[in-house]
């Protein structure tokens, strides 16, 4: 081929490719949070802040940093743009010129800050905190110079969203936080409502709601004209309010999506709907969207390698403990004990595959994948690649998987607590129990274990009285049988591997805990005791009372050589498992342990009984005591500390997990270099192909888990495809969310949200603040120490610096210096206290404002003021309440 051709050839493949799997750059979608002035627009988009032409054209990144930027908005003159950012991790105000430039900090505190406006001379920025607030339900109002030096707090109670009228004598506010964004249609008692402040007289002015209520805000001005967004009419649409004739109009009328972020200038409005960016003139009442042509690299789509112990969710061990599985991040792991590679057996970044387990006999995995856009039940045989996919006739999530011992059957529970039995050839699946009552949680472990002949399994139910009960199943009969009455709660009902026990956990205390709903049982915990069932009716106990007779050397040895070749027999022929179930309660024995809080039971052999004892109120992320009970020997003993363990087929190995650490030791031994090199786990991602996975799997969430089978009378596979069609724009994490969010808004419901916005490709490392539990003011351009909140220091949380031993700091005091470096009132004051939270910091104080008389005492910063401020506001509330009713009403907080 000749060279020009054969280059031609390689430029028009490599256009191909790029325009294959490029960003639609001609109208690009998803951008947030915009801000209008006389000649530009700018807005955040993947997490950047971005600038472009009032029209749409020449845009341009201002800021590329790992965290985020949001809430942006211009100056009156348009020259600068405020914004709060994420650099260091820590959510602070932060000017930038509209040319670009580097962007300069004005806060400091460790509490997060968000820019709502600029004063309308331009000198500072308006925004909201929490940092001196009672509650995490409330923010205050906050100005701050744009040339630095401490925030002025506003005298309006607390607010969310707000803006300064031209003239700077309005200021029109939400005094509420936000709940709609999650909740549809929300009509209850924190409705979000537009009150506007005069500056001057403290009057406030509340815009009128119809009587059927609707959530008002984003109040933006232009003349003496209101602009907002309201949902009183159905979805979020653009109104107006009228200063003086205080008449409401609606200025546009979407029904598909609501309109978002709202920001004005002088005759301007910009919004957000329906992934797009609108202008909206006040003078023509017209609207048009703003088509923004963006080519740029965004970086957080491309596919990349991750590592971490964070991304382990559930793991297995092999039958002879060569190697432990895991389930990490969705792909199927093993990890060698010893000697050999990492090794991605699933290899499937766009799939959510979870729970791998080890057949007994080696030779296959079994994991739930979504492969086929549904859960199913994967067996992938190790040596040919082959997998058997099994559809699974549940409630559409699954969870624990259990091999039966001769690597032919297995159990698993589903989220409709139904505890199932597959069988792994024929892919027959057969239901053997459901609880009868739900208790909150993803899933709940039903199942027990399986006898060591394949052909039983124990598990228990939650029964009406809300008990947890005992049953056996018999495989061969299709039928199961009572283990427990009834009257305790019982659970982990385990086979012992000779066949001749059954170990369970039962409480007599659990009445008044068990029920979850009861709030006044939040303080108690349940202990339980450790008992053994004998199955057979001619078993002696193995716990009877012992008689010592007198031996010769040559009994004895006879004894143990039968004892051996006995034990060896066992090993190998086991008999078929035989319960006699008449008279099985009055076979019950308590085994001579203390009532505790115990879990985790597993046996590895016979009569050695392994379980997990957690200390009273202490947190379940805590490692817990691994103990072993030895039937034989009658003696109980610590094997280490672990978070959780299971045991190998074999029975000779154990994996455990301590914190963030996992491991493979032998069986009752302490473990020795046994530690896995989890760190070394790497799995390439691909992130549209997971977004695009769970967002999937958000939408099967909310329909397998939703309480109304009827979701709210909603089309729940319309929604999935009205919000789809946005998942090609998404370039991050948070859009993902976003997108999210909207589609599980339509469920209008409560308690319904998302704990966090997931990983990102680079996250700033987190560098708060100290605080010293301490109100200032200004005198003599020094910091005063207006008010120190008293605290408990015997109490972590309740810890006020400034009151410990030998501190001595008393009010009406200054702040000279700290750490040497001398402190002025035209500097913030906490920029001298980045990165001292829980550090030995120095302070210079004085009684005077000129430091004569000055000394130096060392204190050491908390992190979070709130438990101190929450504490001082709840004693000051008691105080009102003793005054106000002479001593005769009490206050309950």
């Amino acid at each position: 081929m000749h060279l020009k051709n054969y280059l031609m050839l390689v430029i028009l493949l490599v256009i191909g490719f790029y325009q294959i799997n490029a960003q639609n750059t001609s109208d690009t979608r998803l951008m947030k949070s915009p801000a209008i002035s006389e000649n530009n627009i700018a807005f955040i988009y993947a997490e950047d802040l971005w600038i472009a032409d009032k029209n749409g054209s020449n845009a341009r990144r201002l800021t590329i940093d790992e965290g985020v930027e949001s809430n942006p908005v211009f100056s009156p003159d348009g020259s600068m743009i405020a914004f709060s950012a994420e650099y260091d991790g820590n959510i602070d105000v932060f000017v930038v010129s509209s040319k670009g430039g580097l962007p300069k900090r004005l806060t400091w505190h460790p509490v997060w800050d968000q820019v709502r406006d600029f004063t309308p001379d331009g000198k500072s920025v308006l925004f909201i905190s929490r940092r001196s607030t009672y509650t995490n339900r409330h923010a205050k109002l906050y100005t701050v110079s744009i040339e630095g030096g401490q925030p002025s707090e506003l005298p309006i109670p607390h607010a969310f969203s707000a803006s300064y009228s031209e003239d700077g004598k309005y200021i029109a506010y939400t005094p509420l936080y936000e709940v709609f964004n999650q909740w549809k249609n929300y009509r209850g008692g924190t409705q979000s409502r537009i009150w506007i402040y005069d500056t001057e007289t403290h009057d406030v002015v509340e815009i009128d709601k119809p009587a059927s209520g609707g959530n008002d805000t984003n109040p933006q001005w232009i003349g003496n004209k209101v602009f907002f967004r309201s949902d009183r009419n159905g979805e979020f649409n653009l109104f107006s309010f009228e200063l003086d004739s205080k008449v409401v109009t609606q200025l546009t009328n979407y029904e598909d999506f609501p309109v978002i972020s709202l920001n004005t200038n002088k005759n301007d409005l910009i919004y957000e709907q329906g992934g797009y960016l609108h202008s909206f003139n006040s003078n023509s009442l017209s609207s048009s969207k703003i088509t923004i042509p963006i080519a740029t690299d965004l970086l957080e789509l491309r596919p990349r390698y991750v590592s971490g112990d964070s991304y382990i969710r559930s793991a297995g061990i092999s039958p002879s403990g060569a190697r432990a599985v895991f389930d990490y991040r969705g792909e199927v792991i093993t990890v060698p004990a010893e000697k050999g590679d990492v090794e991605n057996i699933s290899q499937t970044p766009g799939v959510h595959e979870k729970y791998p387990q080890w057949s007994p006999d080696g030779k296959q995995i079994a994991y739930f994948s979504d492969a086929s856009d549904e859960y199913s039940l994967h067996l992938k045989t190790l040596e040919t690649g082959v997998i058997k996919k099994l559809p699974i006739p549940g409630a559409g999530f699954y969870a624990y998987l259990h091999w039966s011992p001769d690597s032919k059957k297995l159990c698993f529970v589903d989220n409709g607590r139904n505890l199932f039995i597959a069988d792994a050839s024929s892919g027959k699946i057969t239901k053997i129990g459901t609880d009868m009552l739900y208790i909150p949680g993803s899933f709940r472990e039903l199942f027990g274990s399986w006898s060591h002949d394949s052909k039983w399994v124990s598990y228990t139910i939650i029964t009406e009285t809300n008990f947890e009960r005992a049953y056996v199943y018999s495989v061969a009969q299709n039928k199961s049988f009572e283990l427990s009455d009834g009257l305790s709660n019982v659970r982990e009902p385990i086979f012992d591997p000779s066949g001749k026990y059954i170990y369970m956990l039962a409480s007599t205390d659990a009445g008044p805990v068990v029920n979850w709903f009861d709030q006044s049982n939040q303080d108690m915990e349940m202990t339980n005791s450790i008992y053994l069932v004998t199955l057979q009716k001619e078993l002696i106990s193995p716990l009877a009372k012992e008689n010592d007779e007198e031996n010769n050397e040559d009994d004895e040895k006879s004894e143990k050589d039968d004892a051996d070749k006995d034990d060896k027999k066992e090993k190998e022929t086991l008999p078929p498992l035989k319960i006699d179930w008449k008279g099985i309660t009055n076979r019950i024995i308590d085994l001579p342990i203390s009532p505790g809080m115990y879990s985790g039971l597993s046996c590895s052999e016979e009569g050695k009984l392994f379980y997990l004892s957690r200390k009273p109120h202490s947190s379940f992320s805590d490692p817990q005591s691994l103990r072993m009970y030895d039937l034989k020997e009658r003696e109980d003993k610590e094997v280490m500390l672990a978070n959780w363990y299971t045991i190998a087929a074999s029975g000779k190995k154990m994996l455990f997990q301590k914190e963030q650490t996992w491991g493979i030791t032998e069986v009752g031994k302490q473990p020795e270099n046994g530690l896995l090199s989890t760190g070394s786990i790497k799995v390439k991602i691909d992130p549209r192909q997971e977004w695009s996975n769970i967002f999937n799997e958000t939408w099967r969430v909310n329909r397998d888990y939703f309480y109304d089978p009827g979701m709210h009378g909603l089309d729940w596979n319309a929604m999935k495809e009205k919000y789809a069609r946005f998942l090609p724009d998404v370039t991050c994490r948070s859009d993902l969310y976003r997108i999210m969010q909207w589609m599980c808004s339509e469920l209008a419901v409560g308690h319904h949200r998302f704990g966090s916005r997931g990983d990102r490709m680079n996250n700033p490392d987190k560098v708060g603040g100290g605080l010293l539990g301490a109100d200032y003011e200004v005198v003599d351009n020094r910091y005063r120490f207006a008010k120190i909140y008293g605290g408990l220091n015997w109490t972590p949380e309740l810890r006020s610096p400034l009151t410990e031993p030998g501190v001595n700091v008393s009010e009406g005091e200054y702040l000279i210096a700290v750490n040497g470096k001398e402190v002025k009132a035209d500097q913030n004051l906490y920029s001298f206290f980045e990165n001292t939270e829980n550090k030995i910091v120095e302070l210079t104080v004085s009684a005077s404002a000129d430091g004569s008389g000055s000394r130096k005492v060392k204190v050491v910063p908390v992190e979070s003021e709130r438990s101190l401020r929450n504490r001082d506001w709840v004693e000051g509330n008691i105080k009102k309440v003793d005054k106000a009713t002479n001593g005769q009403v009490a206050y309950v907080y």
